[in-house]
């Protein structure tokens, strides 16, 4: 048996395996370590050793992250020379993460 819900916004109907995938989407985005990565990413791309870097977390981790995310659908790879080079996959994940932080600054105030 599927489940689904009216979505009163759009009128139309959403599934078990979009559910799934909205449910793994949040998974992503709700561990830290991944979220430092796509903050580094925000700022433009980068190899895994320069998220290294900046994120100070080790490379068989961030590598594991990038996988996961590129999985989740949320950055992309790009291969340049002996090197691979990660980037937000699209704005919307951007658009995610800044309002993350927006929703964050306005609690505090």
């Amino acid at each position: 048996m599927s489940a689904h819900l009216l979505d009163d916004n759009q009128g139309c109907r959403t599934d078990t395996k979009t559910l799934d995938g909205k449910a793994r989407l949040f998974r992503a985005l709700g561990d830290p370590s991944r979220l430092a990565v796509l903050e580094a990413l925000r700022r433009g791309p980068r190899c895994v050793s320069d998220l290294v870097a900046e994120t100070r977390l080790s490379q068989p981790n961030v590598s594991g992250h990038l996988a996961f995310l590129r999985e989740c659908g949320l950055v992309k790879r790009e291969q340049r020379g002996r090197f691979a080079y990660y980037t937000i996959a699209a704005i919307e994940v951007e658009t995610i993460v800044a309002s993350a932080e927006s929703l964050l600054c306005t609690e505090r105030k």
